[in-house]
């Protein structure tokens, strides 16, 4: 039997070292393929490169903090080719019901704008410098946003506020891109199983695995869509709610739960 071409024979991926991250570079784990994995935690990041090299994919881990810019762009140029990107890595925080800490909001949006923009600008350039593909593409650049993007919990401003922000960039540079030969993915879970949801003391609706979450990732982006979201019921709610007079949602949003703050930060 004729061993099957992997879609994406060279994948980038940061945040790889846990949750979504890991359950991507795993599903993506095939052999033919390398995976260039980023993570801060160099044990971690071992364990996820060492169950990849067990599903036959080539596995380089290297410890980098998505907000060194210079690091980034290091790691990047000398990957080689690269036919996929996922700026993965992020943090999630709440106020408790307070005023937001001017250093939790500082945290959240360097990493997750911050680190965003250090992982997919120089990968776009990168990809830009390279041949196309099979596929007639020179590469593609998913972001992990969140449902979140779609309405402002005032329980975690920075946080819905930083993955509006990337969504929004990424899916309008997909508009521009394309006629570089480069694709753009706004990838917008909703509530995924993962150590950055467990200490969330409020119901999550439609909790899903980081495995199916990696699949749906995945099929959105071999299809070719934009805008991957999911589930969608809890899609239609936030736009539903995002909707609403501002003044509305706020008194709505005082009836529920507060998320609560990022150990350390603030």
């Amino acid at each position: 039997m004729q061993a099957t071409t992997p879609p994406w024979p060279h994948i980038l991926i940061t945040g790889a070292s846990s949750g979504i991250g890991r359950a991507l570079a795993l599903a993506a784990a095939a052999p033919g393929v390398t995976l260039h994995l980023g993570g801060r935690d160099p044990d971690r990041l071992a364990a996820t490169a060492e169950a990849c090299r067990a599903a036959g994919a080539e596995a380089r881990p290297h410890r980098v903090d998505v907000r060194d810019a210079a690091a980034m762009a290091a790691w990047i140029a000398g990957a080689g080719r690269l036919d996929l990107v996922i700026a993965n890595a992020g943090i999630s925080a709440g106020t408790g019901g307070a005023t937001e800490p001017p250093a939790q909001a500082r945290a959240i949006f360097e990493t997750n704008v911050g680190g965003v923009l250090n992982t997919a600008l120089p990968a776009i350039e990168a990809m830009a410098a390279q041949p196309p593909g099979p596929d007639g593409l020179r590469g593609r650049v998913a972001v992990i946003a969140s449902i979140a993007a779609f309405v402002a919990v005032p329980w975690s401003p920075a946080y819905c506020a930083s993955k509006a922000a990337v969504q929004g960039w990424a899916e309008a540079l997909d508009a521009t891109e394309r006629s570089r030969g480069i694709r753009l993915h706004a990838v917008c879970p909703g509530y995924i199983r993962t150590p950055m949801t467990a200490r969330n003391q409020f119901p999550m609706p439609l909790l899903m695995d980081a495995e199916e979450a990696a699949r749906r990732t995945l099929r959105g982006i071999a299809a070719g869509r934009t805008r991957i979201v999911y589930p969608w019921p809890l899609y239609a709610v936030a736009r539903l709610v995002g909707a609403l007079p501002p003044g509305l949602r706020a008194a709505i949003f005082t009836m529920a739960p507060a998320k609560g703050k990022l150990p350390g930060v603030g």
